[in-house]
């Protein structure tokens, strides 16, 4: 690989003053590693794989390379000039909103083509023809399939987050994507990790490409102070121990906090908003608007937690975010990399907690090989959950058929002297009503449910036998 020297600034690089103009507007003045060695190569319309750890600036990295090279040449309807493939609906709106940034001094078209969003829109500027579509591959096939796009005329491809493509099943789709893309055309490959299966996606997809690595495969950055503490496989313990790790943890300004199912996420959200904290949820099960507003009120401020499933692990640039808790040690390795990968960025100090229960032996220590380095675990005293938690979780269901009632809450009243007798139901009160002689007037039993409408039916005075009554 060719060696670059790191320049101080943006000048250096090779980017059109249209492009260092706006880098420096946005209060950037010098290049990171990833994005000085890669931005120079970019511009020589060479492949490139770019390896770094999240939170180094891999999106500027193509981002800023790209709007020089397309400041010559148009587009045209239906053909995009270039195509950005992200995994999630998230990423990609993060992606759109860095060109918007450094593409102001710039006349470029852009198209985000993503699930949740209304096609019609999306037509509308696809008919107009873009210079840049930022698409997630599912969309981006329908749309394909339905006649409204041709990738015949793209000159420059990016393959975002690879290694995450490839845990979300986006492989079979990414052959399909490059099946229909020109074959002259550059390819660039980014990805926090690195394994066999992605090196067998850049032998078939890329040409003599030139690998850039700034950081270790799989590292996580020093700036995060990593903890572990021990908690009680107990659900309701569990979170009692998150809300006195938050109230606790010092210099917590907002946290993300990483369950690995869906609906953990909504049940420990609902749990800590009950208890009087700012939190939010965010899953893949909501629809797009819920998603972006809660991510929109969380980098305003307005949400100090954010419970997340892992998508939002992979790439979200929330540059102040001060801790991160995983609720729930996760399951790949490479997700503990990206998850903790969301605090400590750009500089800033941040800290990671992982609560591991008595079964996660195992995938933590598929952490600790990735990682390559130890993690101390946190010296606390166990915490008792408290009354009343169980209805921090989802409320349950009645078994189907069951005609039991639900029992009364502590809160009610209790039954008046009136309403006691009825409410009983022992055994000596049933033997009492057996041997009750019937009333005189019209054959009614005192206290009959018929009154005086007239007599009781014979089959309502006949003795009955109780359980207790057949056992003895």
């Amino acid at each position: 690989m060719e060696s670059l020297t790191l320049t101080d600034d943006f000048s250096g690089l090779g980017l059109s003053s249209k492009v260092t103009d706006a880098v420096t507007a946005a209060g950037y003045t010098r290049p990171t590693e990833i994005q000085a060695q890669a931005i120079p190569h970019l511009l020589q319309k060479k492949d490139l794989i770019g390896i770094a750890q999240t939170g180094t600036g891999k999106t500027a990295s193509f981002v800023l390379p790209m709007l020089t090279l397309l400041e010559a040449g148009r587009a045209r309807a239906r053909m995009p000039r270039t195509l950005i493939l992200e995994p999630t609906r998230e990423l990609a709106a993060q992606v759109s909103e860095n060109f918007e940034k450094y593409g102001k001094n710039h006349r470029l078209s852009m198209a985000l083509i993503i699930g949740g969003v209304s096609f019609e829109d999306q037509n509308k500027k696809l008919d107009r023809g873009v210079d840049v579509l930022i698409a997630t591959p599912g969309r981006l096939l329908d749309q394909f399939d339905r006649g409204k796009i041709l990738l015949t005329g793209v000159e420059i491809l990016v393959i975002d987050e690879a290694d995450r493509m490839l845990d979300m099943g986006f492989i079979d789709d990414i052959e399909k994507i490059c099946s229909r893309l020109p074959p002259r055309r550059q390819t660039m490959l980014f990805s926090a990790t690195m394994d066999p299966q992605i090196e067998r996606l850049t032998k078939r997809f890329l040409k003599d490409p030139v690998h850039v690595q700034v950081s270790r495969t799989s590292s996580t950055a020093d700036t995060i102070d990593q903890k572990l503490v021990k908690v009680s496989s107990r659900p309701d313990q569990k979170r009692a121990m998150l809300r006195a790790r938050i109230n606790a943890a010092e210099g917590l300004t907002n946290a993300i906090i990483f369950c690995n199912r869906k609906r953990d996420v909504a049940t420990l959200a609902r749990s800590l908003q009950r208890h009087g904290f700012s939190a939010g949820s965010l899953h893949g099960d909501m629809d797009q608007k819920s998603r972006m507003e809660t991510l929109d009120a969380f980098k305003s401020g307005n949400l100090t937690l954010l419970v997340a499933s892992d998508v939002a692990a992979r790439g979200l640039d929330i540059p102040a975010v001060s801790h991160v808790f995983n609720f729930d040690v996760p399951v790949h390795a490479e997700d503990y990399v990206h998850r903790i990968g969301r605090t400590g960025r750009a500089g800033r100090t941040g800290t990671a907690y992982t609560f591991v229960g008595p079964s996660d032996d195992k995938h933590l220590d598929a952490i600790l090989k990735l990682i390559q380095k130890p993690i101390d675990w946190l010296d606390v005293a166990p915490v008792a959950s408290s009354q009343g938690e169980d209805e921090d979780a989802a409320p349950a269901k009645p078994a189907r058929g069951s005609r039991r009632k639900a029992p009364a809450r502590q809160s009610q009243p209790a039954a008046t002297e009136e309403a006691a007798p009825k409410a009983t139901r022992g055994r000596e009160p049933r033997r009492k009503a057996k041997d009750a002689p019937p009333s005189p007037v019209s054959g009614i039993v005192p206290d009959s449910p018929f009154g005086d409408a007239g007599p009781v039916p014979a089959f309502l005075l006949r003795s009955t036998r109780t359980v207790e009554q057949e056992s003895d």
